[in-house]
């Protein structure tokens, strides 16, 4: 039994050494850089060792009928064989298969995280409409102040955002609702965004104008 482990040992050995110099001489010019003759002859050499474990696995005899018969040893030379040459190719796949997961993994967090960016945009008019404010008695002199300052198109414009089912409005909506240019309105809410009465939100559906707190107190004073 002794001298039979010995010879299934040697067989591994040198089908593993032979199927790593097969695997150096047939990919060793495509990647220089990573392919190196003590590698490969590793790799090949480890592989080959794994066939009793395979064949275990698989319930397989052919370790212990190879002891007295030589077609089995030969049957078992080939599979060691098999191994070390396919090794390469099984590396190769694995190591292409992790580097793909972890690219959609990737890319898949960033999209996450872009759509998490969008719905914190979206969702802070909403948080800051539901939300009491300090020192609004406070700013009671700054609101008519700003009041006074707003024309007729912004204070149209806040009435048309404050208004309707739609938080969100778009360009295009806003222009029909108040009969008036395109050129016009979006002048008018980049006075309103600059003044803090009104703020855009980027979305999947292009850019969208909404009034912020300060702009509905705005409004409110207005009445």
């Amino acid at each position: 039994m002794a001298n039979h482990i010995f010879i299934l040992a040697t067989v591994m050995l040198l089908a593993g050494i032979f199927g790593g110099l097969v695997n150096y001489y047939l990919y060793g010019d495509k990647d220089p850089d990573a392919a190196s003759l003590p590698r490969f002859l590793v790799v090949g050499v480890g592989a080959s060792f794994l066939v009793p474990v395979i064949l275990d696995m698989v319930n397989s005899e052919l370790v212990l009928e190879s002891q007295g018969d030589p077609s089995r040893l030969l049957i078992f030379t080939g599979f060691c064989l098999i191994s070390a040459l396919v090794s390469r190719f099984f590396i190769d796949n694995l190591s292409d298969r992790i580097l793909n997961e972890a690219q959609v993994a990737k890319a898949r967090s960033e999209e996450v995280q872009q759509n998490l960016r969008i719905m914190q945009s979206e969702l802070l008019p909403l948080i800051d409409t539901e939300t009491e404010q300090d020192g609004e008695q406070d700013e009671g002199g700054e609101l008519t102040h700003l009041n006074d300052d707003l024309d007729v198109t912004s204070a149209k414009v806040l009435k048309i955002l404050s208004s309707g089912r739609f938080i969100f409005r778009s360009l295009g909506g806003v222009c029909r609702e108040a009969n008036e240019e395109e050129s016009t309105i979006l002048k008018t809410l980049h006075v309103l965004v600059t003044r803090s009465l009104a703020g855009k939100v980027s979305g999947k559906n292009g850019v969208r104008w909404h009034i912020t707190e300060k702009g509905r107190r705005v409004l409110e004073s207005n009445l």
